[in-house]
Parts: C-alpha cells; sequence; structure tokens
C-alpha cells in the first residue's frame, strides 16, 4: 500500500511540468526562455562596432567576469562599478555591460539546457516507475507468486520513488537559478546605467 501513496503522490506533482507549455521536458513553473538579450536587462545605449571591440579589451573583461560571479554581493559590485565608471564614457560602461552579458548569456543558457536534461530524467524515471508498478501487479496475481521477487521489485521501486521524491524537492532551487541570474543581469544593468552622461 505505501508504495501506491507514493507513487500517488509523485503523480500529483506531475502537473508541474506541464504548467509551462508545449515543452515536455522543461520541469519549471517559470516560463522557458532559452535565451536572454542585452535589451531585455539594458535600458543604455545600443551597442556599436566601438563598444564591441571595447567589451573584449581585458581589463573590461576581467571586471565583468568578477561582476558577473553571484559570490559577489550586489553592494561590492555597484561599488566596482562606481570606481570604473570615474574614468569611463559611455561607450566604456555600455562595453562592461556588454562583457557581462557575454559572461552571464551562455552560463545561463547552460543552466537551461540542464535544467531541461533534469526535466527529461524525471519524465523517464516517472515512466519506469509506472511500469514497475505494473509489473508489480503482475507478479503479486501469479500463481504461485514469487514473493522474493516480488520483495525485489518492492525494493526497487522504493528507491526509485526515493529519488523521484528527492529530485522534486531540489527543483524549486534549480529552476531559481536562471531567474536568479536574471535578476543579477538587470541590476548590473541599473548600476552601470546610473553612471551613463545624461
Amino acid at each position: 500500500m505505501k508504495p501506491a501513496i507514493a507513487f500517488a503522490l509523485m503523480l500529483a506533482a506531475a502537473p508541474v511540468w506541464a504548467a509551462t507549455g508545449t515543452d515536455p521536458d522543461w520541469p519549471c513553473i517559470q516560463r522557458k526562455q532559452p535565451h536572454l538579450s542585452l535589451g531585455q536587462v539594458w535600458t543604455g545605449p545600443v551597442p556599436d562596432e566601438r563598444v564591441a571591440d571595447l567589451a573584449r579589451d581585458p581589463k573590461i573583461e576581467a571586471l565583468a567576469a568578477r561582476l558577473e560571479q553571484r559570490r559577489l554581493p550586489l553592494e561590492e559590485a555597484e561599488a566596482a562599478i562606481a570606481e570604473f565608471a570615474k574614468d569611463a564614457d559611455d561607450a566604456h560602461l555600455t562595453a562592461l555591460m556588454v562583457a557581462i552579458m557575454d559572461k552571464i548569456e551562455p552560463d545561463r543558457a547552460a543552466l537551461i539546457a540542464g535544467i531541461a536534461r533534469y526535466g527529461h530524467s524525471q519524465v523517464d524515471l516517472a515512466r519506469r516507475i509506472e511500469e514497475r508498478r505494473a509489473r508489480m501487479v503482475e507478479m503479486e496475481q501469479a500463481d504461485p507468486p514469487d514473493f522474493d521477487a516480488i520483495d525485489a521489485a518492492e525494493e526497487a521501486l522504493d528507491w526509485d520513488q526515493r529519488v523521484f521524491t528527492e529530485r522534486q524537492q531540489s527543483l524549486t532551487y534549480v529552476c531559481e537559478t536562471p531567474v536568479i541570474l536574471e535578476q543579477r543581469a538587470f541590476a548590473l544593468g541599473r548600476a552601470i546605467a546610473g553612471h551613463l552622461e545624461d
């Protein structure tokens, strides 16, 4: 009876997979947005070729790499931006934002792809659990039933259900990670834009 209850609870969580639309591999409540564009987080000037070249400057790239790190508190990031802005014109400030996005976007895209794989593995695991349940019913109805085989099957089923449940519990954190990156990109963009000339 215990496996049946656990499986019912698992199925109750399954609609989360479909909450965001047509991608069966997307397990998050948040809408899947594979890519983040500069225009979504930046209100400053549109980058031109000069800005693109500046964004590859080693000093700007190094600062962007530091600012992009989530472990760097936003207050410290804002202070570093303010220090950089003392000697920077709008082109250099825009280049800094471009360099930040050049680092955040690939990281975020890789996370999105990883979450999709995670969701796909959960769907596969749910299917395997369902197949194990059906097989156990067949084994229990056999005459005579093989109790050793039933015990082994129940143990395997319990293990798969435990793995599924633990993964579902960590899903909230996993799904929030791209959002955290988006919020950081927006906050950094706002901080940089605050130093643009009027």
